[in-house]
């Protein structure tokens, strides 16, 4: 429920539980950036505890695809979820891809008494843009 004051939701908002403020989904332009796979693709895990898999709002299997995201002379290694049938099969370590989708939603949460605070990234695809002659290694 929106309360007085509180800005519209727009197509990128994710909906917001009673009583609480909307979280803003970004779209992230990666078109100036030089994206690598990090770590290939493993099950994206929702429970610790139990080894359960997340799974998208469809009963998707998400996976997570760790990659080096360098723009602006700076890099760092971000953890994107994406669903399983939105991952390439050719994602080793070393192989530029294209990031389809990008979003970056920030999140907070409280737990034992302490917050915690990020930005989680999500992907619709993560897509092996190395040619099928030169494989990176």
């Amino acid at each position: 429920m929106l309360r007085s004051g509180d800005p519209p939701p727009s197509k990128y908002a994710a909906p917001a539980p009673e009583g609480t403020s909307i979280m803003r989904q970004i779209p992230v332009d990666t078109s100036a950036a030089t994206v690598m796979v990090a770590k290939p693709a493993q099950p994206k895990v929702r429970d610790r505890r139990t080894g359960e898999i997340a799974l998208d709002a469809d009963g998707v299997k998400l996976m997570t695809v760790d990659v080096m995201f360098a723009a602006n002379d700076n890099v760092e290694i971000l953890s994107i979820a994406v669903p399983e049938t939105g991952i390439s099969d050719d994602l080793a370590m070393g192989t530029p891809v294209a990031l389809t989708g990008l979003i970056a939603r920030p999140w907070e949460n409280e737990f034992n008494g302490q917050k915690r605070h990020g930005i989680a990234f999500r992907a619709v695809a993560v897509t092996s843009l190395a040619t099928s002659g030169a494989k990176a290694a």
